[in-house]
């Protein structure tokens, strides 16, 4: 028998754990080398862990749902053995001893295991719905009772029931009645535990409205130009770079051409010191499965129109597919938000800490305002800009917008960095 153990790969250092999603082969399958195995969500990506040799899944250490931590044993490869010649080694040791096939027993029934044991996260959704592990069949390790397991006995309602300690008499304690289930009638409910990303971002948001003075300033914007830019080009971009060009490489541009005109927009707070950023990391707010992500486009002002598309739909892609890296997702100077893929009218975004500022942009509406003492019809753009007055005083951060606003009105301003 030769073992290869099965470990979580390497975490960022501001990530300590991890939890295990779901394992795609079961003790006793065989397995190819680089095989993808299970899936690891950190509080910022999903990661993939791959099978490091061929051979056959021994040993399932940790069960779906587990928490882990960077270099810890999650599963065994035997490499030598092939796959349904041996039992799965995950097997109760009270089975090995039976003399015959005896029949399957409920988990509240087994002996010598650990069935009516709950993992960590389990017990604690079990404990808010008042429900025993004891009454939840449990598909893990020795009969264990998973986080997915305990989420599918509340969708299915289990019946909440007193939990009785093991050697005492039943007739010795006081009988009470399990509380009835709720009649919801056609109002269901059904309660989910946030993801590791959910939960982060949350913690996040009420850092940044906790840490920051955040203040937020509007201004519209005539896209006009910018529509007519991209209606007469746009034929010509795509045949060149092989992909479209859309208003979000103007929205990028803009704010890089006034970044470099009030650098305290770019900069961030570090205890009582201001760092300013010499460079424009720009984060581009995306929606994915797993909730929102901000990748970052780096030295966005090295970047042509061409470079800034193909990387935001490269963004985009790999959001939906869960395949983001660590590094996408680390840093950045300042962020836009998007809304207006939505529909969005109006918002005022939150900072993404430690940046100091964040772009919220919205759909363009044809709508009526005055233009030389008469009321004309143009397609607007309303636009936010939410920054942390502690060291963006409201002047400064004004008149960034405003040089957004000339950039995004006169693109020509672009070419000639004025």
């Amino acid at each position: 028998m030769s073992i290869v153990e099965v470990k979580v790969p390497e975490l960022s250092e501001s990530v300590e754990e991890a939890t295990l999603l779901q394992w795609k082969k079961k003790a006793g399958e065989a397995v190819a080398a680089d095989e993808i195995l299970i899936e690891i969500e950190t509080d910022k990506v999903v990661l993939e862990v791959p099978a490091p040799a061929a051979g056959v899944l021994s040993e399932i250490v940790q069960p779906d749902g587990a928490t882990v931590t960077a270099s810890q044993l999650i599963a065994k490869i035997d490499t030598e053995a092939v796959a349904g010649a041996t039992a799965p080694a995950a097997a109760p040791a009270a089975a090995a001893a039976a003399p015959t096939a005896v029949a399957p027993v409920a988990p509240a029934a087994a002996g010598g295991g650990k069935a009516g044991v709950a993992m960590p996260a389990a017990a604690k959704i079990l404990a808010e719905n008042n429900l025993a592990a004891a009454n939840v069949a449990g598909t893990g390790r020795d009969g264990r009772v998973t986080k997915g397991d305990a989420l599918a006995a509340v969708a299915g309602g289990v019946k909440a029931t007193a939990v009785i300690p093991t050697g005492v008499p039943t007739k010795a304690l006081p009988q009470v009645a399990a509380p009835a289930a709720p009649d919801l009638g056609n109002r269901p409910e059904q309660r989910v535990a946030m993801s590791r990303l959910r939960a982060r971002v949350a913690e996040r948001l009420l850092q940044s409205q906790a840490t920051n003075a955040i203040l937020t300033t509007f201004n519209e914007v005539n896209m006009a130009p910018v529509m007519e830019l991209r209606k007469k080009f746009q034929d010509a971009f795509t045949k060149e770079h092989g992909v479209k060009l859309g208003f979000m490489s103007f929205f990028v541009k803009a704010a890089v051409h006034a970044l470099k005109k009030f650098p305290a927009v770019n900069a961030s707070v570090d205890g009582t010191d201001i760092v300013y950023h010499g460079y424009f990391d720009i984060g581009i707010a995306v929606s994915s499965p797993r909730g929102l992500v901000v990748p970052i486009l780096r030295n966005a002002d090295q970047m042509g129109f061409a470079d800034i598309e193909k990387k935001i739909a490269d963004f985009g892609a790999r959001a939906r597919e869960g395949k983001l890296g660590l590094d996408d997702l680390t840093g950045g100077t300042f962020s836009i938000s998007n809304g207006g893929t939505f529909g969005s009218m109006l918002s005022t975004p939150i900072i993404n800490p430690p940046q100091s500022a964040i772009l919220g942009v919205h759909a363009t509406k044809d709508r009526a305002v005055v233009e030389n003492g008469q009321i004309v019809v143009r397609p607007m753009n309303y636009l936010a800009l939410s920054y942390d007055h502690r060291i963006i005083d409201g002047r400064e951060a004004v008149l960034s917008l405003v040089a957004m606003k000339e950039a995004l009105e006169d693109p020509s301003r672009l070419l000639f960095d004025i």
